[in-house]
């Protein structure tokens, strides 16, 4: 069953296009990954899909409920939650109430007690950490606060833009970990990555955005061996 429709999505800054005529979906409990070169537009659409960026023209639907004409907060109620690049975490403030912003929601907030368990779960370190200052974390622990406050959310569907951006090797591997055991819950998650192999050994299915245009799609070996995505990462000629 699909839990995220988008149909022929436009999106542009200014007179300049972002991204056309992108299509996608995501059913429940699969993991999804988007991939291309810098510059292909993966955060517009992860943005876009967050509500944080307009779209111009097309259809996000999500449980059959169009989204594209509702105000951006009104994205988390109907679902949905991002980890931005770069974690923008309010580092002045502690592990804890970056995490409980969160739980905004009406519905989440009735659950911050079980999501906030769930988080120190995921992320042992995390635990420890509660009362500290979110801006003196390492930035392997604060991408564990950044993807644990939208899992404060409880959303349906997780949106996840780098999320390795930075960390070091044995972070990345623990943070995939994470990130495997979360869709393994029963979230759907949409993972925008340059880790390509990770990325795809993660995911179900992927598609391959470049210069706004999704121009591949579908299992990870598909999509691993079109040409623009070897040219773009792997520096080989296309055939």
């Amino acid at each position: 069953m699909r839990v995220l429709d988008v149909a022929d999505l436009d999106v542009a800054y200014g007179a300049a296009p972002a991204l056309w005529r992108v299509s996608l979906t995501l059913a429940a409990g699969e993991l999804v990954c988007v991939l291309g070169p810098n510059g292909a537009g993966k955060t517009t659409l992860i943005n876009a899909l967050a509500g944080l960026h307009r779209a111009r023209a097309g259809r996000i639907v999500m449980d059959g409920r169009e989204l594209t004409t509702l105000a951006a907060h009104r994205y988390c109620e109907a679902g949905i939650a991002i980890v931005p690049e770069g974690r923008r975490l309010f580092t002045r403030m502690t592990v804890r109430e970056n995490l409980e912003i969160g739980s905004y929601a009406r519905s989440a907030r009735a659950a911050r007690g079980r999501s906030l368990e769930r988080v120190c779960t995921l992320f042992p370190a995390v635990r420890d950490k509660l009362d500290a200052q979110a801006g003196a974390l390492s930035g392997g622990q604060q991408q564990m606060v950044a993807i644990g406050r939208a899992l404060m959310a409880q959303p349906k569907v997780l949106l996840l833009d780098e999320p390795s951006l930075g960390l070091s090797p044995i972070m990345v591997q623990a943070m995939f970990g994470a990130i495997r055991d979360v869709n393994a819950s029963g979230t759907s998650v949409l993972l925008v990555e340059q880790n390509v192999a990770m990325a795809l050994d993660l995911a179900d299915r992927a598609y391959l955005l470049e210069e706004g245009r999704i121009v591949s799609q579908g299992t990870p070996d598909a999509v691993l061996a079109h040409p623009s995505l070897r040219r773009a990462y792997l520096g080989a000629a296309a055939e």
